[in-house]
C-alpha cells in the first residue's frame, strides 16, 4: 500500500463498515421473518421495502392514495437530494452482496458507464406510468423485491434443506448414533439462529432463483452491471443525486492525463475521460479517493454552477417508453381473463379487493416467508401475467391458520391489511366444497369425518348427517356424511389440506365467497 494512502484509507473502510452492517440487518430481519412462536412480530421486517422510493412511488401512484406504511421512503429521497446517490454504495444488501461477488465472477470491464446506462431510465419510466394506469410492474424489477423473493422461494429452503440433511441421517443412523451428543447440541444451535422455522416448498422456486442470478450473472459483463443500467430504483436516486451539494472536488480535469486509475477501478463507470465524476452514477464507494496516487480526489459540500449532467435518455426513447406504458395496461385489461376471477385464486385474508391488491402488491415474498403453514405460495397466472408471484393460498400444500394474523403484519404496502385477531376470523378467503364423486362416505360409504373433526370454526362448519347408503359391495351401511354450512365457512382450506384421499382432494376451497369481492359468491363448484 503506498505510504501516501494511509489517510485515506479510513474513509474507505466506513463505507465497508456500513455495508457490512446494512447487510447483517438485512439478513436478520430476514430470518426474523419467519414464525418465532408468536403471533406477534417485534421487529420492523419489512423496513427495507418501506424505505424504497421506487416502491413507494409506484404504489402510491396506482393505489392513488397516500400510504403511511411508506414515509420512510420520503427520508431517503431528502437524503439523497443532499448526498447523491449513497443509498446504493452504503446501504443496499443487493448491492453490497455485488461487490462481494466480483471476488468470484470476474468482470470483464470497468471504466466508464457505457451505452446502455440509459436503460434503468427508461425502465423507471415504463415502472412508473404503468403503475399510473393500473398494471403493476415494480415487483418484477425492484431490487428489494428480487433478492427477498429469490431467498425465500428458493436459496432459504434450499440452505435448510442442505443443512439438515446430514443431521437427520447421523440421527436416523444407528451406526453413527455415538455422535448424538455432539451433533443434536450443533443442530439445534444452527437451527435457532440459522434456519427457518420449517422446511419450506415453493412453487416458482426456480424462476426466482434464475432471476436472482441473472442479477449476479451480468457481472461477468461488466463490475456493478445491473446497478449501472437496469436498476429502477438506482435510475430514481440518479436523478435527485444528480442535485446534491456534496460533490467531486475540485470539479474539473485531473493534472495526471497519464493516469487512469481512477477511471479504471470505478464499479460504477462514473468517471469520465476528462476525470468529471457523474452525480447521477457515482454510488459514493469512494474508490477513488482512496486509490489516487496524488491524493487530487475528494468530495465537499459545494454549489456547482454548472447544469446537471445529461442521462443519457433520448427524445424519441423516452416518447416510445411512454407510449408502451400507455399501451400496455389497456392491453391486459382488455383480455377476458381479467374479467372473471379464477376459482382458485385464493387471496390471504386481509387482502384489499384484486385490482388494488395488485396494484399495491410488490410481490416480494414476505407473507410467503413469514407463513406457519407453506400455504401462501406465488402465484403464477391465476390472475393473469401481471398476477405472477403475488401471494395466493393453496391448501393442499397448506391452510391458513386459524390463530395466526402475520401476513398482514409484515405486508410493506397495506395489499395485505393488518387485522386484529377477531377480526381476522370473520373474514371469508374462499368457501369449501365437496367433489361426491370422490368424498368416501358419500361415493362408497366408507366412514370418514376428517375434514369435520379438522374445522377450526367454533361453531363448525363442516358438520355431518346419519344416512344410509349402499356401500361398494352393495350392502346397506350407515355413515356419516359431511356437509358445509357455507354461512360459516372462512375458507382457511384446513379440510382440504387434512383430507386423507391422495392426490385432489375431496374437499376443496374456491375464492367464491370472498369477503372482499360481493360479486364473487358463487356456491357451485361440482
Amino acid at each position: 500500500m503506498p505510504a501516501n494512502r494511509k489517510s485515506r484509507v479510513p474513509v474507505y473502510w466506513w463505507r465497508r463498515l456500513s455495508q457490512i452492517l446494512f447487510l447483517a440487518l438485512f439478513l436478520f430481519l430476514f430470518r426474523m421473518t419467519d414464525y418465532q412462536g408468536s403471533d406477534e412480530i417485534p421487529y420492523a421486517v419489512n423496513i427495507f421495502f418501506r424505505w424504497d422510493p421506487l416502491i413507494a412511488a409506484s404504489a402510491m401512484l396506482a393505489a392513488r392514495t397516500f400510504i403511511a406504511l411508506l414515509v420512510p421512503a420520503i427520508v431517503v429521497v431528502l437524503l439523497t437530494l443532499v448526498l447523491g446517490r449513497f443509498f446504493c454504495g452504503w446501504v443496499c444488501p443487493l448491492g453490497t452482496l455485488l461487490d462481494a461477488s466480483a471476488k468470484v465472477i470476474k468482470p470483464r470491464k470497468t471504466g466508464p458507464a457505457g451505452k446502455f446506462r440509459a436503460g434503468k431510465y427508461y425502465l423507471l419510466a415504463l415502472i412508473l406510468v404503468c403503475a399510473l394506469f393500473g398494471l403493476p410492474l415494480v415487483g418484477y424489477f425492484d431490487p428489494f423485491s428480487i433478492l427477498v423473493r429469490g431467498l425465500t422461494l428458493s436459496v432459504d429452503p434450499a440452505l435448510n434443506a442442505s443443512v439438515s440433511q446430514p443431521f437427520d441421517y447421523i440421527y436416523q443412523s444407528e451406526t453413527l448414533d455415538f455422535m448424538a451428543p455432539v451433533s443434536e447440541p450443533v443442530y439445534g444451535f444452527i437451527k435457532d439462529r440459522l434456519l427457518p422455522y420449517e422446511q419450506k416448498f415453493f412453487a416458482l422456486a426456480l424462476p426466482s432463483l434464475f432471476i436472482l442470478l441473472a442479477v449476479f450473472g451480468l457481472e461477468k459483463i461488466e463490475r456493478r452491471s445491473w446497478c449501472r443500467n437496469l436498476c429502477p430504483l438506482g435510475a430514481m436516486l440518479a436523478l435527485f443525486s444528480r442535485f446534491a451539494p456534496l460533490r467531486q472536488h475540485p470539479g474539473g480535469s485531473c493534472a495526471s492525463r497519464d493516469c487512469n486509475t481512477c477511471r479504471d477501478i470505478c464499479r460504477m463507470g462514473a468517471i469520465n475521460e476528462e476525470g468529471v465524476i457523474s452525480p447521477g452514477d457515482c454510488n459514493l464507494c469512494l474508490d477513488c479517493v482512496a486509490e489516487c496516487h496524488k491524493q487530487i480526489i475528494s468530495f465537499k459540500f459545494r454549489k456547482t454552477k454548472r447544469k446537471p449532467a445529461a442521462a443519457g435518455v433520448s427524445r424519441r426513447g423516452f416518447a416510445w417508453t411512454l407510449v408502451a406504458g400507455l399501451a400496455l395496461p389497456a392491453f391486459y385489461k382488455g383480455r377476458a381473463l381479467h374479467k372473471r376471477p379464477h376459482p382458485e385464486l385464493i387471496r390471504p385474508p386481509g387482502a384489499l379487493p384484486e385490482e388494488e391488491f395488485l396494484d399495491r402488491c410488490v410481490r416480494c415474498g414476505e407473507c410467503m416467508k413469514v407463513c406457519i403453514n407453506n400455504a401462501i405460495q406465488p402465484a403464477f397466472l391465476e390472475s393473469g401475467s401481471e398476477g405472477t408471484f403475488s401471494p395466493v393460498v393453496v391448501p393442499r400444500i397448506g391452510y391458513c391458520e386459524y390463530n395466526c394474523t402475520l401476513c398482514g403484519q409484515v405486508c410493506p404496502t397495506g395489499a395485505i391489511q393488518e387485522l386484529a385477531l377477531s377480526e381476522k376470523k370473520e373474514v371469508k378467503i374462499g368457501r369449501a366444497h365437496f367433489d361426491k364423486n370422490r368424498c368416501l362416505p358419500w361415493a362408497r360409504g366408507i366412514p370418514c369425518v376428517v375434514c369435520e373433526e379438522m374445522c377450526p370454526v367454533p361453531d363448525k362448519a363442516i358438520r355431518t348427517r346419519e344416512v344410509k347408503v349402499l356401500n361398494q359391495k352393495d350392502e346397506e351401511v350407515t355413515v356419516q356424511q359431511p356437509y358445509i354450512v357455507f354461512e360459516l365457512c372462512i375458507g382457511c382450506g384446513r379440510c382440504e389440506n387434512a383430507c386423507p384421499l391422495p392426490g385432489e382432494a375431496a374437499v376443496r376451497v374456491i375464492s367464491g365467497g370472498e369477503s372482499r369481492d360481493p360479486e364473487n359468491q358463487g356456491y357451485v363448484l361440482y
